[in-house]
């Protein structure tokens, strides 16, 4: 790949980057508003509530965008017709998973400990985000990447104003007001309904914002389009469903397992997603990352001397990871007060889950390619072995060390995929990775880390000029050795 495609996706990726970076610094914005509103329980109850949508969102979704990324741009297909046929499949999905949640609120309510209007809410968040997915996917497809940017920052935005609106003028008018006709959507007090009820109504801004392309689409379904596109899609569903499940399976363990430690569970789940939320800026980079590569790695995907240069980006990806590694935890003592008091404790997950949203990064790189050869059964495979490592780790270690036990399952499962995909690509796509430059950069990062926390300061000032030398000096040594001649790998 020339310099000058390196260019372009690095531009793409910092584009898209623009309403990621806003999603997730509205974690950074909110959590400490959540973290010092709800109790740590009730935030476990938000955490768990909110494991269970990004697993379901999986399946409404249907692994439909990338479907729609690989037959928009096969020769032989109408791309406009290929997206007439997936939006009507979603209409009709969307709108029957809603009128089921309404019909089984009081069951799933009463079974969960929930509150029945909790259940309402996440079925029309699942609804409305499963449907306009595919169109957000239509505008990666036709390289829109501002406009891309800009609604799903109006999005986020919004759903930062709802928050801020009901969290600080909604408790005191009910206390004013306790007949209000608002109690029906909302609790006497602030809890984790007020967060589902902010996303719910960005959500339906979400739906304005398409409301135009809404209406104009023909909603047609060509059978034959939507059969071929479904058998490609399936498995690649079923793969990020336990690719989904990999990631949040431990919220739901904590239910089960969680010790007595003098938390109950909902508290100590509180803990931990909130500290596993300060590791999001990694997840954030990973994120940035696959929104402009995919579509560009399917639009090459034929070319016969790309192999190569998908390497040489897995190293350079890697590369980045590590200084968001070694940034995040050299300022920890800084970060931690982004939490409020009583979820502090949790900070010791932290540079688990930074290390785990780092191999996740590693993890999609060395996966892209069954999607690219339609290999696309190898996917459950890889998954498959990665959530069995991971309940595996939890169901063995959790009821002792709690949050720390979820902390390392990722990493355990995160590693354990890698290797399977890597070993996978041997026989069916030969990617020359440079794993030497990879495992050096890594390991580097990772004893620099120690480093930083064997050499003791006496003030937190000094320490954090410490760590800051300690970080130029892992910029300078990568540098040198990508600069440096005759280096190779």
């Amino acid at each position: 790949m020339k310099n000058e495609v390196f260019k372009r996706l690095a531009k793409d990726t910092a584009v898209y980057g623009i309403s990621s970076i806003l999603a997730r610094t509205l974690n950074f914005f909110l959590l400490p508003i959540y973290t010092r509103i709800l109790s740590e329980g009730n935030y476990g109850i938000y955490t768990e509530i909110f494991a269970y949508i990004a697993i379901i969102q999986v399946v409404l979704i249907f692994g439909m965008e990338t479907g729609f990324f690989r037959f928009a741009s096969l020769e032989g297909y109408d791309s406009e017709k290929v997206f007439s046929t997936i939006s009507c499949f979603m209409l009709a999905v969307s709108t029957a998973f809603f009128c089921l949640g309404l019909i089984f609120t009081e069951e799933i309510a009463v079974g969960r400990g929930y509150y029945p209007v909790a259940v309402v809410y996440s079925a029309g968040i699942l609804s409305i985000d499963a449907f306009t997915s595919v169109f957000f996917a239509r505008l990666r497809y036709r390289q829109k990447a501002v406009k891309f940017a800009i609604y799903r920052s109006v999005k986020i935005l919004s759903e930062i104003f709802f928050n801020l609106l009901f969290l600080y003028l909604l408790p005191a008018y009910f206390t004013s007001h306790p007949q209000s006709a608002l109690l029906n959507f909302f609790t006497p007090e602030a809890s984790y309904v007020y967060i589902l009820a902010a996303v719910f109504c960005s959500c339906i801004v979400s739906v304005l914002l398409f409301l135009p392309e809404i209406i104009r689409t023909q909603y047609r379904i060509c059978l034959p389009y939507l059969k071929v596109i479904i058998i490609y899609s399936l498995p690649l569903m079923l793969a990020g469903l336990q690719g989904a499940l990999n990631d949040f399976v431990d919220r739901f363990l904590f239910r089960y397992l969680a010790p007595e430690n003098g938390y109950t569970w909902e508290e100590q789940l509180g803990i931990f997603g909130a500290a596993a939320k300060l590791a999001v800026i990694m997840s954030l980079f990973v994120q940035m990352f696959r929104y402009a590569a995919e579509p560009y790695f399917f639009s090459k995907a034929s070319k016969s001397d790309i192999n190569p240069d998908y390497a040489k980006m897995m190293k350079y990806f890697t590369v980045f990871c590590v200084v968001i590694f070694l940034a995040i935890n050299f300022y920890s003592d800084m970060l931690q007060y982004i939490l409020g008091k009583n979820f502090r404790t949790g900070m010791t997950v932290l540079p688990v889950m930074l290390f785990a949203y780092m191999l996740s990064g590693i993890n999609q790189n060395v996966s892209m390619w069954y999607k690219l050869v339609s290999k696309t059964k190898i996917a459950m495979i890889v998954t498959l072995a990665g959530l069995f490592t991971t309940v595996i780790v939890n169901l063995l270690f959790m009821p002792k060390y709690s949050y720390m036990a979820a902390a390392w399952g990722h990493v355990a499962s995160y590693s354990v995929m890698i290797f399977i995909s890597w070993q996978l690509s041997k026989r069916y796509c030969k990617i020359p990775y440079q794993w030497t430059s990879i495992l050096l950069y890594m390991m580097s990062g990772i004893a620099l880390f120690f480093v930083s926390k064997i050499i003791e300061t006496p003030s937190i000032p000094l320490n954090l000029i410490f760590n800051t030398v300690l970080l130029a000096l892992f910029v300078l040594f990568v540098v040198k050795k990508e600069t440096g001649k005759g280096y190779s790998q």
